[in-house]
């Protein structure tokens, strides 16, 4: 019988990090062969299942990726947005499937994993949720049926400790609505209203963010006409729908040619 391919996780002690390194343990289809985290972290050459408060797993915590990434056929990382950009590069440099969970990319750490991804398989996706990945489709089939005298609102709300805005999911949802309607949405974007924001324009795709205790993620779009409303939501109420996914994700790009693909792709959904 072949190996079970196995996978890092990066980011091991974070919300995420537990989660996955759950997940994969777990799996009958994936062997958990590496656990990440920064220099100076108090679980560095530990056991992980042993820092996190558990039985031992047989993996220790380390801070380098490529001796790590080495051992593995792919890598789920959660993490943040520059250690992303350098997972990426080590991620292509090993050959593996690098699967991004990571929020708050810019333009320019967006370019550097596309470059990444001209050597390896790279799955990215501010959301790796089923449920949200059919909401984004609906979302784009909507948008195109409706003209833009329906308003699109887009609110999102999460749990006090999230750090960017409007989320990952947000935006994806905001790009399905923009490419429905056939329009660019950095140029059709509104955010952030406050004081005198004089009448909506038409058109326009808002973002409202939400933010508090401990709310896993809940979206909703609403197209708001005169005389009707409609909205398509999606709630979140466990965390390791998003792990799951995650991990269907490393596994679905074991076969794939190098390229830059999404869970739309993962889920045969295009």
């Amino acid at each position: 019988m072949d190996e079970l391919p196995g996978i890092v996780v990066t980011g091991v002690s974070g919300r995420m990090g537990r989660m996955l390194m759950a997940c994969v343990n777990a799996s009958p289809d994936a062997r958990l062969v590496g656990a990440i985290e920064h220099e100076g972290h108090d679980w560095i050459g530990r056991d992980v299942g042993e820092a996190m408060g558990g039985a031992p797993l047989g993996v220790t915590v380390e801070t380098d990726p490529l001796e790590a990434f080495a051992r593995a056929r792919a890598v789920i990382d959660f993490t943040a947005p520059a250690a992303t950009v350098e997972f990426a590069a080590t991620a292509a440099q090993a050959r593996i499937v690098h699967v991004i969970g990571t929020t708050g990319l810019s333009e320019e750490d967006i370019q550097k994993i596309d470059a990444a991804a001209r050597h390896a398989v790279v799955v990215r996706a501010g959301n790796m949720s089923l449920g949200v990945n059919l909401l984004l489709q609906l979302v784009k089939q909507v948008a195109a049926a409706l003209d833009d005298s329906y308003d699109i609102e887009i609110v999102e709300a999460h749990h006090r400790h999230k750090v960017d805005a409007p989320s990952g999911t947000a935006l994806m949802l905001g790009e399905a609505a923009a490419e429905g309607r056939g329009v660019n949405l950095s140029a059709m974007s509104d955010r952030g209203r406050d004081g005198i924001t004089h009448a909506r324009e038409r058109g326009r795709i808002g973002f409202s963010a939400i933010r508090g205790g401990d709310i896993v993620g809940r979206h909703d779009v609403m197209f708001a006409g005169d005389g009707e409303q409609i909205t398509i939501s999606h709630n979140a109420s466990d965390r390791s729908l998003f792990a799951r996914g995650a991990l269907k994700a490393a596994l679905w790009g074991l076969d794939r040619m190098p390229g830059h693909y999404d869970m739309i792709d993962v889920l045969g959904l295009k």
